[in-house]
């Protein structure tokens, strides 16, 4: 078994939890004079310094593609691309670096699992289980499979509460489950889903699990052997870590196994006129130059978040979060959905809402002008607001960099908003 090596030792320092200064966007507003509040991070988290410099210091100094040049530059830009995956292994707890394959995203990654091992792997009748919260990255994928394959998509529903319906998972597992692909934490509901229950149960009936752990990979600790998973997908620009970069996790036994998904140079050991053989892995599945600032980027992104601690950003978020609910709460015709603190104390930190007779994009508009950042529409989940019966949420969320100062704005200006609308409906 191949072994990892350690973190690289960072110079320990006496990091505020809520400093923004490392973060030179929360610093500007293009529309006003007062700092900009991003309640979006559930979309995408904004980057620290020291990632941008990290960045900015690979083509600066180094830059020059990885693996088989023979150079100084070739060999640090290696060095420096591989450490970021021994950093993303350690960080899931995976054995292997070879475990880790680099992705464009989590929806790449999805994809992959989808053509390389789902079209490979399963058979006419043969069913996935999925829940009707996914992102459509997490749904799309296995539509294109199931079609082609000739097998089934089930989905399971949500309880009163706004989680998964675990009761409704248990009728709807079966032998003929070959696949449970589910989310760990609802982009939109905000519920923490009870994965190691859930991979108990699948384990019984012979299926495997892939997790899209984008929601949770941020927000606290994550260890695939006490999951139980098979399969996780990840974001790097979820984890203050570049766009353009993602990863999968996967079994050493299951990627050997299964065939590559895209075909070129770099994921080749030979080429012949009929015939080529792969290279060993993760390099099987890496075809083509890589993103090799991103995943740099990416490793001094997990640095930064490591140097914080993922059990200290876990318990602030959790006591913005409870704070951001009462002061929801108190907001006539305002309605959350997705099961509250009090319910889910491991849930998300964000809340998707709506008002009564005001649509979503008109408050997020009216926000934007007043230096606030949020969401509205569908958050890529459609089946999810049709299953709920409604078109569009609004959504607020958090990370480490919010403070109850932004909060409070936050309620403020919703108020404000929400007051202008129905005066003016």
């Amino acid at each position: 078994m191949e072994t990892i090596k350690n973190f690289p030792k960072i110079e320990k320092k006496n990091f505020p939890l809520i400093d923004k200064k490392d973060f030179p966007l929360l610093e500007n507003n293009f529309k006003s004079k007062n700092p900009i509040i991003y309640l979006d991070h559930a979309a995408t988290t904004q980057k620290p310094i020291q990632v941008l410099e990290k960045i900015d210091e690979y083509y600066k100094n180094f830059n020059a593609n990885v693996h088989r040049g023979a150079h100084q530059l070739s060999a640090k830009s290696t060095e420096e691309f591989e450490n970021s995956r021994s950093l993303i292994a350690k960080y899931v707890n995976a054995n292997s670096t070879k475990e880790i394959i680099f992705t464009r995203n989590a929806t790449e990654a999805i994809n992959l699992v989808a053509r390389s091992w789902g079209e490979f792997t399963l058979k006419e009748n043969d069913e996935i289980l999925l829940s009707i919260m996914e992102h459509h990255s997490n749904i799309v994928p296995w539509q294109m499979v199931a079609a082609k394959n000739k097998c089934k998509l089930k989905f399971v529903g949500i309880d009163q509460d706004g989680r998964l319906d675990i009761n409704d998972f248990k009728s709807k597992l079966t032998t003929k489950t070959k696949l449970v692909s589910l989310l760990h934490i609802s982009n939109t509901l905000g519920c923490c889903n009870p994965i190691k229950e859930i991979t108990k149960l699948a384990r019984d009936k012979g299926s495997l699990i892939l997790l899209d752990a984008c929601q949770s990979l941020a927000h606290q600790k994550l260890d695939i052997h006490e999951l139980g998973i098979d399969f996780l997908a990840g974001s790097g620009h979820k984890l203050c870590g570049p766009t353009g970069i993602g990863f999968l996790w996967s079994k050493k036994e299951i990627l050997e196994k299964i065939p590559p998904f895209f075909g070129g140079g770099e994921m080749i050991q030979d080429v012949f006129e009929e015939k080529s053989t792969w290279a060993e892995l993760p390099h099987k599945f890496e075809a083509g130059t890589p993103a090799i600032a991103e995943a740099i980027g990416l490793a001094a992104a997990i640095n930064y978040i490591n140097n914080i601690g993922l059990d200290r950003i876990s318990e602030y978020e959790k006591e913005i979060t409870k704070y951001l609910f009462e002061k929801l709460n108190q907001i006539e015709d305002l309605e959350i959905i997705g099961p509250s603190p009090r319910i889910d104390p491991n849930r998300a930190s964000l809340a998707t809402f709506y008002v009564k007779e005001i649509h979503s994009n008109d408050i997020a508009e009216i926000l934007d002008s007043k230096g606030i950042c949020i969401r509205s529409g569908h958050h890529c989940c459609q089946p999810l607001h049709r299953h709920i019966g409604i078109k569009s949420t609004a959504r607020v969320s958090m990370n480490f960099t919010t403070t109850k100062e932004d909060i409070n704005n936050f309620i403020d200006k919703l108020k404000e908003t929400i007051s202008f609308l129905k005066l003016n409906s």
